[in-house]
């Protein structure tokens, strides 16, 4: 038992026994769904708790007194909004009464003459309005716009001393006709004002005119050249105050620098503002109406959120904490490599420690499309890691698994499942997108949705599949020009259409892809794919030197990409590097086992052991990669040549019947005009010479 000085909130529902002897059944559900949409997302954003509920009431408390009334205005004019909207069902109305005060505080529960005072305030209001007392009259000051009204000294029941209180205002203004909405934020520039959940919000008038502009430019990226000519005119201004000027206008949005949800940074280019826009004249749409064609650019065009939270510890013992964490902090900074995703900040994530709210509450709270959560279990030297990834709307797995290591040392050991998790979770959050983009309506699609339909059309690898893959991507790059990340799966679209299908590897297209490469890296060079693609172009056009030094760069930007260890395995092997190579493709099968190239994985790695001379390991590698059903012809190619210098005839011709089906112009003379960007003489001849003695034709 403690005392404490806290700020206390009481609210009950207004007419609720008549409500209830009306139609009880709907009085519940109507009364816990306002608590689920609209009380308790509001408490927890504002950091307070649910002390308890009472049948229609609760008792809430806070440490900050601007905190409760903003909480308490926020939750009245949420229940309005949804009021305005009841078609006809009957109206649920709080009032709340806010005091701050001593209470007693045992175990979760408070009580005492505050408590009281709180739940007197709350008689004293009216249906959907706020009364405080003077107390937290005196230390709101002017730190929250509102309008307050004197009620003077009252007199109430069980409380001997009379309580000086004020009502809160909670008319609302008048919106401008060219406010702009997103989240919850609403910037309306004819008033110059800021606001949040309907509250101003304090802002330096050079960063709301930054936000503005940001704002009034948001389907393009906006250069630090423009900012500083049309913010700072003639003056001379140097790229710190810029980053000053970003940096407190994210934090006046919720932003950072690592989370960048709402102002991102295009590196070596400027800054975009990417959070959804919502006009007052341009409201998503309802009951099947049709939402206009901006505002479905901009809600499309929004890149997924991942928050990590914090593991939980399953010990006894709190002092074992260090391994639960050093593996959420490890992951959370593996995760946030991935330039197309963005990670929820550490500080952010902590904060939900042992929270008892759900996962989609969460997800709303911290913007995250998804959520991982995960435990850490210690029995002697044996630790037992369990990882969930989990859709934050629709509170579905999305993926999970269960780690049993040794703990010899406990740093390799958290390098080891911040590999393998960080790997496998990027490789399945990007097939989640890509079936999330195919089920929406294909009306008015963004450039994130078209990349995305484009990337699921690329790993399909059938030349029908590739060419829509390339057609989607240009689509997207036209409602989005700066779109990095659409440049680099157009360049690899492109590549892939002259080594695995019927395009001619011609000048022309091999400087199309190159041009589209150096895009990607010139709009984001920080992208670990972009140098992934564009070391794939340069072996493509045989500049074997720069493709090894552009995937070596991946790997340092991002040691966590399978695809690109893969990409560098093959390169290598056509070095005639070949034990390195097989190294590569080993990291890249064990980082991602269910990545949607991981055939390529094991069929360049068959072609590795083929040129070394390892033909059954050939043909194990080989099979394994025709096995898979997105598996293109060429690992059926590999399979047939493997089999071919392995003697096995009667293998190999059957292996060549399956081929030719999938191919039929398969021949000698194919593969060798479609493998032009082998090095090695020798190596070509060999896979030839395979080819031929598995009894395969010469010419088409």
């Amino acid at each position: 038992m403690e005392r404490k000085l806290i700020t206390i909130v009481a609210m009950d529902v207004v007419g609720y026994s008549r409500m209830m002897e009306r139609d009880e059944e709907q009085t519940l559900r109507q009364l816990n769904q306002i608590r689920g949409s609209v009380v308790e997302p509001s408490v927890g954003r504002h950091s307070g708790r649910t002390v308890k509920t009472m049948g229609d009431g609760a008792l809430l408390e806070f440490s900050s007194v601007v905190s409760a009334l903003q909480c308490a205005i926020e939750i009245q004019k949420d229940l309005a909004e949804k009021n305005t909207g009841s078609g006809g069902r009957t109206q649920l109305l709080y009032r709340i009464g806010i005091h701050l005060g001593d209470v007693i505080a045992e175990g979760e529960d408070i009580y005492g003459d505050g408590v009281n005072v709180a739940a007197r305030l709350e008689s004293l209001a009216q249906p959907g309005g706020i009364v405080l007392s003077k107390q937290v009259f005196d230390h709101i000051g002017g730190r929250v716009p509102a309008e307050f009204t004197p009620l003077g000294e009252q007199h109430v029941k069980n409380i001997s001393r009379p309580i000086e209180a004020y009502s809160v205002d909670l008319s609302d203004r008048q919106t401008s006709p060219g406010a702009i909405r997103f989240g919850a934020f609403e910037l309306d520039p004819d008033r110059f004002e800021l606001r949040c959940n309907g509250t101003p919000v304090a802002v330096e008038p050079q960063v709301f005119d930054l936000v503005s502009y940001l704002v009034r430019n948001s389907e393009r990226t906006v250069t630090k050249e423009e900012i500083f000519s049309r913010l700072w005119g003639e003056r001379f201004v140097s790229d710190s105050a810029l980053s000053s000027q970003i940096k407190m206008a994210r934090k006046v949005l919720g932003d950072d620098g690592t989370a960048q949800h709402t102002i991102r940074t295009i590196h070596g280019r400027g800054f975009r503002f990417v959070a959804q826009l919502e006009r007052p004249e341009e409201k998503p749409a309802r009951n099947g109406m049709q939402v206009p064609e901006a505002m479905t650019y901009q809600m499309a065009t929004m890149k997924p959120s991942v928050a990590i939270l914090p593991f939980s510890n399953l010990n006894t013992e709190p002092s074992e904490d260090y391994l639960a964490d050093g593996i959420t902090e490890d992951i959370t900074t593996a995760l946030s490599k991935n330039r197309w995703l963005t990670v929820i900040a550490r500080n952010s994530t902590f904060s939900f420690r042992n929270s008892a709210d759900g996962i989609r509450v969460i997800g709303e709270k911290l913007g995250a499309s998804y959520i991982v959560t995960g435990s850490v279990r210690k029995a002697g030297q044996r630790v037992r890691i369990t990882v969930q990834l989990v859709d934050a709307g629709t509170e579905n797995s999305v993926w999970s698994e269960r780690f049993d290591r040794d703990l010899k040392d406990i740093f390799d050991l958290q390098d080891e499942i911040t590999e393998l998790v960080a790997s496998r979770i990027e490789s399945e959050l990007g097939m989640t997108e890509q079936r999330k983009a195919e089920r929406r309506p294909r009306k008015n699609l963004g450039a994130w949705d078209l990349y995305q339909l484009g990337v699921a059309e690329f790993y399909k690898f059938t030349p029908e599949a590739n060419q829509r893959s390339q057609e989607l991507l240009r689509q997207s790059l036209q409602l989005d020009p700066d779109f990095a990340s659409a440049h680099s799966r157009l360049a690899y679209a492109i590549v892939l259409s002259m080594v695995y299908f019927d395009a001619a590897p011609d000048d022309e297209r091999m400087d199309e892809a190159l041009i589209a490469a150096r895009r990607a890296l010139e709009l984001d060079d920080q992208d670990a794919n972009s140098f992934f693609t564009i070391g794939r172009v340069y072996l493509a056009r045989r500049e074997y030197d720069l493709a090894i030094d552009a995937l070596e760069h991946a790997v340092e930007l991002n040691p966590y990409l399978a695809v690109t260890y893969c990409g560098l395995g093959d390169s290598l092997a056509y070095e005639g590097r070949l034990d390195e190579a097989i190294e590569q493709f080993e990291i890249a099968i064990r980082l991602s086992p269910h990545d949607p190239f991981r055939w390529a994985f094991y069929s360049y790695r068959s072609l590795a052991h083929l040129f070394r001379g390892e033909y059954e390991d050939a043909v194990s590698w080989a099979r394994k990669s025709v096995q898979i059903p997105n598996a293109q012809y060429w690992a059926k190619a590999h399979l047939v040549a493997a089999l071919g210098l392995l003697g096995e005839t009667d293998q190999a011709a059957r292996a060549i019947r399956e081929l030719t089906k999938l191919k039929p112009e398969f021949s000698i003379d194919f593969a060798r005009e479609h493998l032009f960007y082998l090095k090695k003489e020798d190596q070509i001849e060999t896979y030839m010479d395979g080819l031929r003695k598995a009894g395969l034709r010469e010419h088409s």
